[in-house]
This record gives structure tokens, C-alpha cells and sequence, in this order.
């Protein structure tokens, strides 16, 4: 038997609209969880942050 998650709420990211989809640390919040990952949350674009580490 195959562990499925087919009915999980999903959101899209409002800084770069890349879906998101419910996960459990997120289950007393999720109303108020509104960006995908920390980059976004503090408005660094992908790119400049990953040149500026190497």
C-alpha cells in the first residue's frame, strides 16, 4: 500500500507564486502562512542570494 496525500490543502506563495501544499508544522497556522520558504518571507531574490554564498 502506497502512502498517498492527494487531499492536502494547497496555497500559492505570494511574493513568487510557486505553489505550496499543507504540511504539519504548519497546522496550527496556516491561516497566517503566506510565503514558501525563508528567502521569500525576507524578499531576497533566489538568484542574488545564492551568487553572493558562492
Amino acid at each position: 500500500m502506497s502512502h498517498r496525500k492527494p487531499h492536502l490543502p494547497q496555497k500559492t506563495c505570494q511574493r513568487c507564486g510557486r505553489p505550496m501544499v499543507w504540511r504539519k508544522r504548519w497546522e496550527r497556522c496556516w491561516e497566517e502562512v503566506r510565503y514558501c520558504s525563508e528567502a521569500c518571507r525576507r524578499g531576497t531574490p533566489r538568484g542574488r542570494a545564492l551568487a553572493r554564498s558562492r
